[in-house]
């Protein structure tokens, strides 16, 4: 059955110190899943990479990890992955994940989560993209990187237009719904209540 939405989730392959980031995971992927969704991710089991990816199966949702040949030697492979894409480079991994979302959502993570958030970002200010993009603020976890912008475009080197490509909230089951409609796409009501 075709998904109602692919949703690309940046995240780290770390579970990090705060409790509630693996919560927040978890809620992501069983919101995905129990809406009919599909998560696109980079196909990690580690962390919450395989937290989120872990909810949204058992929640009867899709997921399509893509992951570079070499994480794959490493067997850091999230193998239940219902399409398991294994790429040559990081570069091909970030475009198929982009190609094959309509939304994108990043949670705490390190410099990876950052620089596919930094980029994702960059490209739908260029207009290589339209597609919505969130940041789920968990705990705080953003709030020095969000501050950090601010300085940015009060520098003038960033615009409030730039700023406002990004949607920040503290809750997935505000976010997620806002930026899949957003997309012009529903979520399947049907499929809410498992």
């Amino acid at each position: 059955m075709k998904p109602a939405f692919s949703v690309c989730v940046y995240c780290g392959s770390k579970p990090g110190l705060e409790p509630q980031f693996a919560q927040v995971a978890q809620q992501v992927g069983q919101w995905i899943g129990q809406h009919g969704g599909q998560l696109v991710y980079g196909g990690g089991k580690a962390g919450l990479m395989g937290v989120v990816a872990q909810a949204t199966l058992e929640a009867r949702g899709q997921v399509v990890g893509i992951i570079p040949k070499a994480l794959v030697e490493r067997e850091m492979a999230f193998t239940q992955c219902q399409e398991l894409i294994v790429v040559d480079t990081m570069h091909e991994r970030k475009r198929l994940m982009a190609e094959r979302s309509d939304v994108f959502v990043t949670l705490p993570g390190g410099i990876g989560t950052l620089e596919e958030l930094f980029e994702v970002w960059t490209w739908r200010q260029l207009g290589y993209h339209d597609k919505p993009i969130g940041i789920l603020n968990t705990a705080g976890y953003f709030n020095h990187l969000l501050a950090f912008l601010k300085t940015s475009a009060k520098q003038e080197l960033l615009s409030d237009w730039q700023m406002n490509l990004v949607q920040i909230d503290e809750s997935p089951l505000t976010l997620l719904p806002d930026l899949v409609q957003k997309a012009g796409l529903t979520p399947e009501p049907h499929l809410q209540q498992i």
